[in-house]
């Protein structure tokens, strides 16, 4: 295992103190995790929510017309 140096804010600190305090875990095995949940999720692109929302265009924007022509 590799090893990592990190400056954290005060607060975000006192939260990883406290949730080992809490739970009897130690400090990095908190940070480990939270770290690895937070790389396993796949983020969906912020774009996508607009997605199939616009009414009334082709379906296909490059089927407009002059599109290509540019």
């Amino acid at each position: 295992m590799k090893k990592l140096n990190v400056r954290l804010p005060k607060q975000l600190m006192d939260r990883i103190r406290e949730a080992s305090r809490r739970t009897g875990l130690p400090m990095s095995r908190i940070a480990r995790e939270s770290l690895e949940k937070t790389f396993s999720e796949k983020p969906e692109a912020p774009w996508r929510r607009f997605a199939d929302k616009i009414k009334g265009g082709p379906p296909d924007l490059s089927l407009r017309k002059g599109y290509s022509e540019r």
